[in-house]
């Protein structure tokens, strides 16, 4: 028997959106109008090397047994009596409703382990509606947009982590510990990147030349490391500056490659080192920030350059300079065509997919908390000093802390940086993206 995944939540919040997206095809019919999904659907799924049955459900609401929406529910109710796990979907852009509030209660009574998912989480907008949705009693909110695909590889991972074990320990061991490492490589063409690949692989597997843009499609291998462990590898396309991007094959190619990039896990961002950093792989570098994945650099082509301290110094000082939301992000000199360096790669990408997943111990972050605020006190804001009062963390992969405080949504953003900048340098978290949420407490004495 495979694990059940449940799918439940009020109606229209993008259950079965959600649904076909972790399936990975079309099963359930999507659109605007509330309650298009009527009977349960299931399905087949493998997140994260789990097999498990995913099951989409109706649009929990309150009415009457007899009637349509009461079968429905009664038809949801007993999907979750069958589940391992219920992934409780709310719709971020709307924010926490009294119904979502009032379901959240209904599950914490069946006694399921329940993964709260905040969906339609694409902008700014939603991550004031993620940090509410705390208030559900659910624990941590996994943000995602199934629509566009955003954050669902984080969703796999953490689903596969709530599963209950498989019958014998030790084989699920095993399928840990074969569970691919996934891993892109991504930058300018004619960066070297399929050279690198086959490098990697110990043959031609990718078509390589002079000319630029030879790679379309993004291309998955997996090769064994010196360790024995598996790595997953996607080859993509090279990525030019939007306006230069022009053909509509090119463009699937970019959309294509951007996909891959953000269901990596590591990023090998591949630079000509004889060209030196560019703005388009710093604008590369900030896409990979922002999806949150670790990050190597590999500076190729190293063969090829004359005076390598003063390359290596320009760029060093480049990425220092433009990437302070990945200080101490790891650099491999290496040259893909003779092979001199490459074997330092995947170690760097090992440990920079440890760093990911690291996560601090609350007794240890909050003693670090209270010296930071010792060493430097919160400002003052509109005249009076924000009180900051606990952190926890909210997840890993990346590492994401919550800070707790009165008025903490108002902390201004150098005292922010100050606060991850001693997250990393404390924790040693080089190169990874840290993400640092404030969340504000009310004062339950103000006046309303």
């Amino acid at each position: 028997m495979l694990p059940v995944v449940v799918i439940a939540g009020r109606p229209n919040v993008g259950k079965s959106t959600l649904f076909n997206r972790l399936a990975g095809r079309r099963i359930a019919l999507v659109a605007d109008t509330p309650g298009v999904t009527r009977d349960r659907k299931q399905a087949e799924a493998k997140l994260r090397g789990r097999d498990v049955t995913l099951i989409d459900t109706a649009g929990l609401e309150e009415a009457a047994p007899e009637t349509l929406a009461g079968r429905m529910r009664a038809g949801s109710a007993s999907a979750v009596e069958q589940a391992d796990l219920v992934l409780f979907v709310i719709d971020a852009r709307a924010g926490v409703t009294p119904a979502d509030a009032h379901f959240a209660q209904w599950l914490r009574r069946q006694g399921k382990p329940v993964l709260l998912v905040a969906n339609k989480a694409e902008g700014r907008v939603a991550n004031s509606a993620i940090l509410d949705s705390y208030a559900l009693g659910l624990g941590d909110p996994v943000g995602v947009s199934a629509e566009h695909g955003e954050g669902v590889a984080d969703l796999m991972a953490e689903i596969a982590d709530r599963l209950p074990p498989e019958e014998e320990a030790a084989e699920a061991d095993d399928e840990e510990a074969d569970r691919p490492l996934k891993m892109a490589i991504v930058g300018r063409p004619n960066a070297g990147k399929s050279t690198l690949l086959n490098r990697l692989l110990g043959e031609e597997r990718m078509i390589t030349g002079p000319e630029p843009g030879l790679t379309r499609d993004a291309v998955s291998v997996t090769l064994t490391d010196a360790q024995g462990r598996a790595v997953e590898i996607v080859d993509t396309a090279g990525l030019r500056r939007r306006a230069r991007v022009e053909e509509a094959l090119e463009k699937m190619s970019v959309g294509s490659a951007i996909h891959a990039l953000k269901m990596a896990e590591v990023v090998v961002l591949t630079l000509d080192a004889v060209q030196g950093i560019q703005d388009q792989d710093l604008q590369i570098a900030r896409l990979v920030e922002r999806e949150g994945r670790a990050c190597v650099v590999a500076l190729n082509k190293w063969d090829a350059v004359a005076d390598r301290n003063a390359t290596r110094k320009a760029i060093m000082e480049r990425l220092e300079d433009s990437l302070a939301q990945m200080k101490g992000i790891p650099v491999v000199t290496l040259s893909a065509l003779t092979g001199a360096g490459v074997d330092r790669l995947l170690p760097a990408v090992r440990a920079a997919h440890e760093v990911w997943n690291t996560r601090v111990p609350t007794g240890e972050l909050n003693r670090w908390f209270e010296h930071a605020l010792e060493a430097h006190q919160p400002p003052l804001v509109n005249g009076r000093r924000l009180k900051l009062r606990y952190v926890t963390q909210a997840k890993a992969r990346p590492p994401t802390f919550v800070v707790f405080g009165t008025r903490a949504e108002q902390t201004p953003e150098d005292y922010t940086r100050y606060l991850v900048n001693g997250l990393r340098g404390t924790f040693k978290l080089p190169g990874t993206p840290i993400r640092l949420q404030l969340r504000g407490t009310k004062n339950p004495f103000a006046e309303n």
